[in-house]
């Protein structure tokens, strides 16, 4: 009998974009009435349209624990759903024209993130034309002889302080093509860098303490300052941190003594990043320094940026493009071979782009299919009328639900927020504990959702999903009990 090979992300994405189709078609349709603020007025759209004032007496009337200047002051641009406000309204199935279109509209829809994509891998490829990456991967993995655990250990602690502070996770696609080649040569696999790396961003997402993204805009949708509720989320981060990497660090080390206890042990992988690998170090010239840095610096900069200047995806693209310009400055590349390595770089990364656009599809199909209002309106009846104790665990499994459908961290803020808080005030729990319930179970389904930048993640190693959740539910078990006794010890405390 031939043995079940698990599909690709392609297929894997289109198949959910497939089963989401027939839930418009099961599920009744629903919808909450949103508000957004423009030109000094509140638009109410939904069920019911209208014109408001745009005044902290509108705000108050409708049930929305909200500031004025939040939304003045441009830090709430997105529709905020209206608590009290959800309706059946007339179904609009997705037939198979939406499911075709579905990843056509996704692409279109994350279309800066795809750019960036391509772009990194333009530059990663014109940076390979001077041997520069392979001499410093070499010359790292002599010097880390020993103590190879360190570089999964400093790996997973800068990325997590980078997703904790600005909410850093599409920036971790650029980290792939640099760190692989360093993990493959001090004798890991494949899945302990994606783990290292998106494991990383993973931690910083569940203790979110100043992420803008997450943290701010569901402190602000929930009415409630970001400060409050800070001292659980960073006790969250410390744990999950210990935790997630001692997980990965183990799983490492048995796979480095033995090749066999890989999860991928018996698979036919190929690694993409193969043509990368080196044993013995190559000379370091003074020009070989001189490109590192500059590749280095690259990536510092990016990340300062984002941290500080208030850069986003565009700026990120610009950044790479200029980069890619400069190293082949640098490298004396002539105009065709300079052309003609950004194109075959920016192929190596076109089909990681693509699922990031078809992973967009899944949300459409949701969206146009008007059943993301009723999953929030049940997942609210689930959690309404029970104690406070029972509340914030099962609120945190409801957001870790809602997740897998709602991958966007301030999407589902101002989705959810309004209507879980105010379920919150009458069962008497503080809102900055529904804030920090909100962040645990988003993180926590960050490692698995598929509408996410999990898909893309494994494309660039070549991992498979199923290995991927495999390895993760493990992990899953542990981080799940720390973050309800986290949210209780929150509220009694």
């Amino acid at each position: 009998m031939r043995k079940f090979k698990f599909p690709s992300a392609y297929t894997t994405l289109y198949i959910i974009i497939i089963i989401s189709a027939l839930a418009t078609w099961l599920l009744p349709a629903g919808s909450y009435d949103t508000l957004t603020y423009t030109d000094g007025q509140f638009l109410v759209e939904g069920n019911k349209s209208a014109t408001l004032p745009g005044t902290q007496a509108t705000l108050d009337s409708l049930g929305l624990q909200m500031e004025l200047s939040k939304f003045e002051e441009g830090k709430i641009k997105k529709p905020v759903s209206i608590p009290n406000t959800y309706e059946q309204v007339d179904a609009n199935p997705q037939g198979f024209k939406a499911i075709l279109f579905a990843p056509i509209k996704g692409i279109y829809d994350s279309i800066d993130i795809i750019l960036l994509v391509i772009i990194i891998g333009g530059f990663i490829g014109v940076f390979q034309l001077s041997g520069a990456l392979e001499r410093g991967v070499g010359f790292i993995s002599e010097k880390l002889e020993g103590r190879e655990k360190w570089l999964i250990i400093i790996t997973m602690t800068l990325i997590a302080l980078g997703g904790t502070t600005f909410g850093m996770q599409e920036e971790t696609i650029a980290f792939y093509p640099i760190l692989v080649p360093i993990f493959i040569a001090a004798g890991y696999d494949l899945l302990v860098p994606v783990a290292a790396i998106y494991i990383g961003s993973c931690i910083g997402l569940i203790g979110a303490t100043v992420n803008p993204f997450s943290t701010i805009i569901a402190s602000d949708a929930a009415g409630v300052s970001w400060t409050l509720g800070l001292y659980s989320r960073l006790i969250m981060m410390v744990l999950t941190g210990v935790v997630a990497i001692t997980y990965v660090v183990r799983y490492a080390e048995r796979v480095k003594a033995d090749p066999a206890k890989s999860l991928l042990h018996g698979l036919d992988i190929k690694n993409p990043f193969a043509k990368k690998q080196v044993t013995v170090p190559g000379a370091m010239t003074p020009l070989t320094w001189v490109l590192l840095t500059l590749f280095a610096l690259s990536f510092i900069v990016m990340v300062y940026g984002v941290a500080v200047l208030g850069w986003w995806l565009e700026e990120m693209t610009a950044l790479f493009l200029a980069a890619a310009l400069i190293i082949g400055l640098l490298q004396r590349t002539s105009e065709a071979k300079f052309v003609e390595a950004f194109v075959d770089g920016a192929k190596d990364l076109l089909g990681v782009a693509l699922i990031i656009g078809i992973a967009r599809g899944i949300t459409i199909v949701m969206n146009e299919g008007m059943i993301s209002g009723t999953l929030l309106n049940e997942a609210s009846d689930l959690v309404s009328g029970t104690s406070p104790l029972v509340f914030l665990p099962v609120l945190m499994v409801v957001f870790f639900v809602l997740a897998f459908f709602i991958s966007s961290s301030s999407g589902l803020a101002l989705v959810s927020m309004p209507i879980m808080g105010a379920l919150g005030n009458v069962v008497g729990v503080p809102s900055e504990e529904i804030v920090n319930a909100y962040l645990f179970g988003f993180g926590m389904m960050q490692l698995f959702t598929p509408s996410g930048l999990v898909l893309p993640s494994l494309a660039m190693v070549n991992v498979p999903y199923n290995v991927w959740v495999k390895f993760n539910l493990k992990l899953l078990y542990m981080l799940a009990p720390l973050g309800a006794i986290v949210l209780i010890l929150g509220y009694l405390l």
